[in-house]
């Protein structure tokens, strides 16, 4: 980082060029040095009223995308903020815990979703984390994201914003049990899944080892998922088809053992009709899913506790029981949503501040509003974050792309969301295809090998990338022709 900051000084003192990259504008050095780095940097600074305005966007989930993808980067700046390069595909995401799909299928760069950051020279990815945010003065504080055991000491900075989207996401909600965070697997990310993965097929290497005791061996291959909502249920059933199909070919001499529970406090699946989660139940326990109806109440190394005493030793947990904020959005001093996300009003704006927005599940409508909150869904986030691209650039068009220039300006229609329906797999080449608008209303509800069809085209027409597509095409068709890959790697 010494290097850039010289090279800045030189450029600023010799008058070559005005150099867009304002985090070094406030550096005063203007000379070679051998000193050692400091551990604070200065950041981006504001912009000036002659260069574009900057959109800094925090998070790289489904509304954080979509809204980068859309925004015009001839009117703003765009900066991202984000410990991840890449968004998560996630309703494909428990396909690749089972070597169904590759990783990178379910991965895709922001540099392939908004290419200005890449190329453009007032737009930047960093990988970081916001840690504070200075409504104030238009200012968000960071620190570099750094993962390993031989990496650089995390550094912080600062980056003035015109404009400010959060779009932080959620984080899985574990409801205060002890034990959660420390023993059980989430699967709300890639690194999740690889985790998933690689304890699994551990486990069945282990279990086949000579010593072994049966109670050990049993345990080893009991997978237990905790949540039945769509995540759990679309796992549990990748999961009973990974047993049935693979497991019992190639790991023949513990097929016997390994077996599948879904621990869930009420019905599974309870946003889909009714006749659909009878469905799903009768075919998950066909697949050889048992249906435990429970509530955890604790978590140990090798086994959990139900709230009526009883024990379920597990090999694999996997904990998929909803979402909450995150611990930087219960830290902001704004207004909240019911359930303590932050508050918006009908064109996505935080009220009580100037120039910041918040979209997807970090956000909700505030009580005022009349609205109620919206699910935590992807298609919520990504229509969001379509509005507000469309939004922000009018406001941009218009001349008020730069802050506190946008006061008394006609934003147009708000936000109205109206559901698309859900769609759940739940193995064997069957799924559910619910299209109702809500509970309470009719509509179109599928169940069978043609919402598994339904469910798989309109996902893969829903992935970013052609690149990303063509990924997933193949690795459907070589796992239908030559079964799961099942190296640990």
């Amino acid at each position: 980082m010494a290097w850039f900051r010289q090279v800045s000084a030189l450029k600023k003192q010799h008058h070559h060029i005005n150099h867009p990259f304002s985090l070094l504008s406030y550096l005063s050095h203007s000379h070679y040095t051998t000193e050692a780095p400091p551990t604070q940097y200065a950041g981006l600074g504001p912009t000036r009223p002659e260069e574009k305005p900057r959109v800094v966007v925090l998070g790289t989930g489904w509304a954080g995308c979509r809204f980068m993808k859309g925004i015009d980067t001839n009117i703003y700046d765009v900066v991202c903020v984000s410990p991840r390069n890449h968004m998560v595909f996630t309703p494909l995401l428990a396909s690749t815990c089972v070597g169904t799909l590759e990783f990178r299928s379910v991965a895709e760069p922001i540099g392939r979703i908004q290419p200005a950051i890449s190329r453009e020279p007032g737009s930047y990815f960093f990988l970081s984390k916001c840690t504070a945010i200075d409504i104030d003065n238009h200012m968000v504080h960071c620190q570099t994201f750094t993962d390993g055991v031989d990496t650089l000491d995390p550094w912080k900075f600062k980056i003035s914003y015109d404009k400010l989207v959060i779009a932080l996401g959620a984080q899985p909600s574990t409801f205060g049990i002890h034990g959660v965070e420390e023993h059980a697997t989430f699967l709300r990310e890639v690194y999740h899944a690889q985790e998933i993965r690689r304890k699994l097929l551990l486990n069945l290497m282990l279990s086949d080892m000579p010593g072994i005791s049966e109670e050990e061996k049993r345990r080893l291959l009991h997978c237990v998922v905790v949540g039945g909502g769509p995540t759990g249920v679309e796992f549990s059933g990748e999961l009973s088809d990974f047993i049935m199909k693979d497991v019992h070919e190639r790991y023949s001499h513990v097929k016997d053992y390994i077996r599948v529970t879904l621990i869930e406090a009420n019905d599974i699946l309870s946003s889909f009709d009714d006749r659909l989660r009878q469905y799903a139940t009768k075919q998950l326990t066909k697949s050889g899913v048992q249906l435990v109806r429970g509530i955890v109440k604790d978590v140990k190394s090798q086994k959990l506790i139900l709230n009526d005493g009883t024990e379920v030793p597990y090999g694999l947990l996997v904990w998929s029981t909803g979402v909450g904020p995150s611990s930087l959005v219960n830290s902001l001093t704004i207004p909240k949503s019911p359930g303590g996300r932050i508050g918006v009003d009908e064109w996505l704006r935080v009220p009580s501040v100037q120039d910041v927005f918040s979209i997807g599940d970090c956000s909700g409508f505030l009580e005022s509003t009349g609205k109620p909150t919206l699910p935590a869904l992807a298609q919520v986030a990504e229509r969001q974050g379509k509005y507000l691209a469309i939004l922000l650039n009018k406001i941009g068009e218009a001349g008020g792309g730069h802050a506190n220039s946008s006061n008394g300006m006609e934003l147009g229609q708000p936000f109205v969301y109206r559901h698309l329906g859900s769609m759940a797999t739940i193995g064997r080449y069957k799924a559910l295809v619910d299209l109702r608008q809500n509970k309470e209303s009719k509509g179109l509800s599928l169940a069978g090998f043609t919402s598994w069809f339904i469910w798989r085209s309109a996902y893969l027409t829903r992935v970013i990338s052609w690149r990303n597509r063509f990924y997933v095409a193949i690795n459907w068709l070589t796992t239908m022709v030559f079964g799961r890959d099942i190296s640990r790697i």
